[in-house]
């Protein structure tokens, strides 16, 4: 691919995709911006956001305390949760919530080294898709490259805080049953497996959160790199 172009193509799409200017608005203001620069830069957003991701996340209460990525029981589960509280199964549904949160929170910061590594290694290509792919791109970039090493890293940790709710087995028991019988699939199989992909879910639900905040307010960030990629694109 031509260096020009894409550099060219990749700036425009910074502004209009991103930031939703007009394309004459932003013409006037990306011209000094470099391919290298835009690409640069947003390695640059998606490093700090996976860095504050994993920081927020990681923190006691991490997941149980932030409305937005606390992981609720599985829905085979809550179907029953109301009439398993009526019958004084109150505190168990309650511990296992606990317990379920606190394994994601111990997880995540396994995470921070292989995030990293996928944004140092990110190439014209996924520069692209992600200036390209709206909303979810960030997501889908960090989803690509390292769900499935992640979950691999984090079971035994989810596996090890898990095991300590009895009701955490139970659940186990009956949900294998369910599962041999057809009745149940995928992640919520296990409450190990469900635990793991949702602390995925939410460590890149919120690494997207925060590079949306670097975009909004570069100046913030301290770094004169987003300023100029990010503060170009500004109205």
């Amino acid at each position: 691919m031509n260096r020009r172009r894409f550099g060219s193509f990749s700036v425009s799409l910074l502004a209009s995709s991103w930031l939703g200017f007009s394309a004459s608005a932003s013409a006037l203001s990306v011209n000094d911006l470099t391919n290298a620069q835009a690409t640069q830069g947003l390695k640059l957003a998606l490093e700090k956001g996976a860095i504050a991701a994993v920081g927020l996340l990681g923190l006691p209460n991490g997941f149980l305390g932030n409305d937005k990525v606390r992981i609720p029981l599985p829905g085979f589960l809550q179907d029953t949760a109301r009439l398993l509280r009526s019958f004084g199964q109150g505190a168990r549904l309650d511990e296992l919530i606990v317990a379920m949160n606190h394994a994601a929170e111990t997880a995540v910061p396994m995470a921070r080294d292989m995030l990293l590594g996928a944004v140092k290694a990110m190439n014209v290509q996924d520069a692209k898709k992600i200036l390209t792919g709206g909303d979810t791109s960030v997501t889908q970039f960090f989803a690509e490259k390292t769900r499935q090493p992640l979950g691999r890293k984090f079971l035994p940790v989810v596996t090890q805080v898990t095991s300590r709710v009895n009701l955490a087995d139970q659940y186990n028991r009956i949900a294998g049953k369910a599962a041999g019988m057809g009745l149940l699939k995928g992640d919520q199989v296990s409450i190990e497996q469900y635990v793991t992909v949702k602390t995925l879910e939410g460590l890149y639900f919120m690494i997207g959160e925060e590079e949306k905040k670097i975009r909004q307010n570069p100046v913030g960030t301290g770094s004169a790199l987003l300023q100029k990629v990010f503060g170009a694109l500004r109205p």
